[in-house]
């Protein structure tokens, strides 16, 4: 390998790396951990399913945290396991359709997030609904309002769940123009 090929090598892994970090980072704005969201990253720009093995090397994590964060993957539906004839080990798949990818996010904080809270709310105001007074009232309509724009928000992710990217992306550019 010459100098300007060598450079050029580590200058890719430097950006990979620094990706697969910053996505680490970014997950825990998605509601997932660091780890998880590395694996993800790692799994998603690979050209080749990887083992359980090689996923450990890459990122220096223990066989508990990948397998743990690789089992969390697989039942979000945001990675697939692979098996090979003639191997013993699964090697892992990330979805790389980036809108089948945002649409299992999408999904699993609704399921996490916005269906726990609407829960909630539903009780709060169940709960208080025969509780007299100003302050009681309040309240409620503040849950009221509260119930309603969380619902609004849970069916219009219901429905972009629905669509596919090019319809999606013609609605959302209509919505914004």
């Amino acid at each position: 390998m010459n100098a300007s090929t060598d450079s050029e090598a580590r200058c890719f892994d430097e950006i990979r790396d620094d990706f697969i970090s910053q996505w680490g980072a970014f997950g825990s704005q998605w509601g997932i951990n660091r780890t998880m969201a590395q694996i993800h990253a790692l799994l998603m720009i690979m050209p080749e399913a990887l083992s359980t093995d090689e996923v450990m090397e890459y990122l220096t994590i223990s066989r508990g945290n990948a397998h743990t964060n690789l089992k969390e993957l697989v039942n979000w539906g945001l990675v697939r396991i692979l098996v090979r004839r003639g191997e013993r080990k699964e090697f892992f798949e990330a979805e790389k359709d980036v809108w089948k990818i945002f649409t299992i996010i999408l999904r699993e904080r609704q399921r996490r997030e916005i269906d726990p809270a609407l829960e909630l709310l539903r009780g709060c105001h169940e709960e208080t609904k025969d509780l007299e007074g100003v302050g009681a009232e309040a309240f409620r309509n503040q849950i009221r309002e509260l119930e309603t724009f969380v619902s609004f928000a849970r069916n219009v992710g219901g429905k972009i769940d629905k669509l596919h990217y090019g319809p999606a992306m013609k609605l959302a550019a209509k919505l914004l123009s």
